[in-house]
């Protein structure tokens, strides 16, 4: 097809010194190079307009009719514009030539008045379908026609970006994967996503649209799949050298299915070979990947987290459930004190001269540490008793991550808005943590 297209193409684009084809030809060829182009077209991945999720049918439904609302105006100025060429081609003598027209209200009004209406549309389609489809808005339908039972409990799935690689924690399950990631069909989905270093970007467009992983914040993505597939997950924020390798896997199971993939990550809990790629299939230059053991505690975390390339999938049978918390209020090395501790002896108006004790603590440096670290190896026992004091303080939810999910709608129907309370309002928020009270979403 490509082969026809470009055939075409250099015929059209002949020397202009060559002798002139016939009129009838010339539109062959370039009809048969429209027709080359758009069987070429026909063979792309639609997955943005035909996903496998709920919540990635109804972005791609915002997109497909705000297209059409706007060409409502495209295409007839388009078909205007080539009638007025034809109509007024300097050949045709018998066209109406008026010189001194200059004004008409009717034309007016309907080349002002069909615009603002459109306008108004879009505007009033993306108000309710952006507050609808709050990334934060726990979904209330798991399809068209079947809403979420009030008792269903959401796939909780913590998701780190790394340098280079994608790190998903499953804490209901106890297990972790690198560059893999597995869900169930027909149950929420609920990501708490941040950084370990750069703000990245996770995308899964079969499943829902992207939002920004940012290192010491979380961000949060509600969505489901309605179908078993095997799709493709990305970073689509530029984060470095190895950005362009930061492709993953994504395969929607059954129930059973995931179950089962479940207890396989358990009992294994080393690295399997990269989906897709036969075990006896190895890429020549590929880099070695990472023997971090079936475990992903901190220490095994800070080798995970240095910068790689081309990483292949990894699972771990066990994790640290504090773990992710951790990694969110940037505390997972030793003697680091979390970004959560920090902003609760904030709220208790700080500890005056105590205070100076943790100075050393809030270094977050990742490469320099190793001189604080020294320096308070042997505290004194007057140093001890105050930092046990500074630490007492925090103790009562340390590194604790608050809860910014949004309540779902009321009616699960789409785009309709029916149920929604007024955006900003208290009704429109689920409970913050009680331990953090200024720390939930505004």
């Amino acid at each position: 097809m490509f082969a026809l297209a470009a055939s075409a193409y250099r015929a059209i684009m002949r020397d202009p010194e060559s002798p002139q084809k016939p009129r009838f030809l010339r539109a062959s060829f370039r009809t048969l190079a429209a027709l080359a182009l758009m069987g070429a077209l026909a063979a792309c991945n639609s997955v943005v307009l035909r996903p496998a999720g709920d919540v990635a049918r109804q972005q791609s439904d915002l997109v497909v009719v705000s297209t059409v609302l706007m060409l409502i105006i495209i295409v007839p100025v388009m078909a205007l514009t080539v009638f007025f060429a034809w109509r007024y081609r300097a050949s045709n003598s018998a066209a109406e030539y008026q010189p001194d027209w200059d004004h008409s209200t009717q034309l007016e009004l309907v080349i002002w008045a069909a615009p603002l209406l459109i306008i108004i549309c879009l505007g009033a389609l993306t108000w309710v379908g952006t507050h609808l489809l709050d990334p934060y808005r726990a979904i209330g339908r798991l399809d068209e026609h079947t809403p979420v039972a009030p008792d269903a409990r959401p796939l909780e799935i913590d998701v780190v970006a790394l340098d280079w690689k994608w790190l998903f924690i499953y804490p209901e399950q106890g297990v972790a994967t690198v560059n893999e990631l597995v869900v169930p069909t027909g149950r929420p989905l609920q990501f708490r996503i941040t950084s370990s270093s750069v703000m990245n970007s996770f995308y899964v467009p079969a499943m829902a649209g992207q939002i920004y992983a940012m290192p010491g914040m979380e961000t949060r993505l509600h969505a489901v799949m309605n179908r078993p597939v095997t799709s493709v997950g990305f970073s689509a924020n530029y984060s470095g050298a190895g950005f362009s390798n930061m492709r993953f896997p994504v395969r929607a199971l059954g129930s059973d299915g995931f179950d089962r993939w479940i207890g396989e990550v358990r009992a294994t809990g080393v690295k399997p070979q990269p989906a897709g790629r036969p075990a006896d299939d190895v890429v020549p230059g590929d880099p070695p990947v990472p023997m971090l053991g079936g475990t992903l505690d901190r220490a095994a975390y800070l080798t995970l987290e240095k910068p790689s390339e081309k990483v292949p999938s990894i699972r771990f049978a066990a994790v640290d459930p504090q773990l992710y918390d951790a990694v969110v209020n940037m505390c997972v090395e030793p003697g680091k004190m979390c970004t959560s501790e920090m902003m609760a002896i904030d709220m208790r108006g700080g500890l005056g001269k105590a205070g100076i004790r943790n100075v050393s603590m809030l270094a977050y440096d990742k490469h320099g540490r190793q001189a604080t670290l020294a320096a308070k190896a042997n505290p004194g026992e007057a140093v001890r008793r105050e930092l046990a004091w500074v630490r007492a303080l925090c103790a009562r939810a340390p590194g604790k991550t608050p809860d910014g999910t949004v309540r779902p709608p009321l009616d699960p129907r789409a785009l309709g808005g029916a149920g929604l309370p007024a955006p900003g309002t208290a009704q429109s928020r689920a409970p913050a943590s009680a331990s953090f009270p200024l720390l939930s979403r505004n």
